[in-house]
């Protein structure tokens, strides 16, 4: 086994799940914003991830974020008359961005960070062990 290899799934996969805790904050940072500096409405945005495989059939070699994308969620209208940015029936729009997905993603991304953590480290171990046994 190629302990070296092993590090690099590990590394892989706590990268991408650090995008999606990055992307998963500024989610939640522009959920009651109305609109961006330029005037546009601010869109949810997701990381598009995909398996990295190797030279050999079947062999993972982690994984890769490919892009982060703007979804096309319609915005959620709230009732608030006396908001600047109401509309003329009092209709304020907001990024149509759901805070409780947006927490449980952060959670499922934080989980799978431990794990890769945790496989690193026992990879480590497991390296570290061999070389004991060597010596």
């Amino acid at each position: 086994m190629n302990y070296l290899q092993a590090f690099a799934i590990s590394a892989s996969g706590m990268s991408a799940e650090k995008a999606r805790v990055d992307v998963t904050a500024v989610n939640l940072a522009n959920a009651q914003s109305t609109r961006l500096a330029d005037g546009t409405a601010f869109q949810p945005l997701r990381v598009v991830s995909v398996p990295k495989s190797g030279p050999e059939f079947g062999s993972l070699l982690g994984t890769e974020v490919v892009s982060i994308r703007a979804l096309a969620a319609p915005p959620r209208l709230v009732y608030e008359p006396g908001h600047p940015e109401a509309d003329e029936k009092g209709f304020v729009s907001y990024p149509g961005i759901n805070p409780v997905s947006e927490m449980i993603t952060l959670l499922t991304a934080t989980r799978a960070y431990e794990a890769n953590v945790a496989a690193l480290n026992a990879a480590k171990t497991i390296a570290l062990r061999a070389l004991e046994l060597a010596a």
